[in-house]
């Protein structure tokens, strides 16, 4: 029998990923429309919008090992 990896997705919302990074919210934005910060995910009703933990997790990672090589 196969067994299945269940990953879970956490959903954050803009302040959560604000606390996160450290970046505001017209920066996350900027970044999101240069190419280099994790796009939103769509929630439906409106304007409500989350990023998956994980990815910002990945880019604040990277960020760490960015910065490391730079010293």
């Amino acid at each position: 029998m196969i067994k299945e990896i269940q990953t879970s997705f956490i959903i954050l919302r803009r302040k959560q990923v604000e606390s996160r990074t450290g970046l505001s919210r017209s920066t996350i934005y900027a970044r999101i429309a240069e190419g280099s910060f994790p796009r939103p995910v769509n929630l439906g009703g409106g304007r409500a919008v989350g990023w998956l933990e994980s990815e910002i997790n990945e880019w604040v990672q990277a960020r760490i090992e960015q910065s490391r090589k730079n010293i």
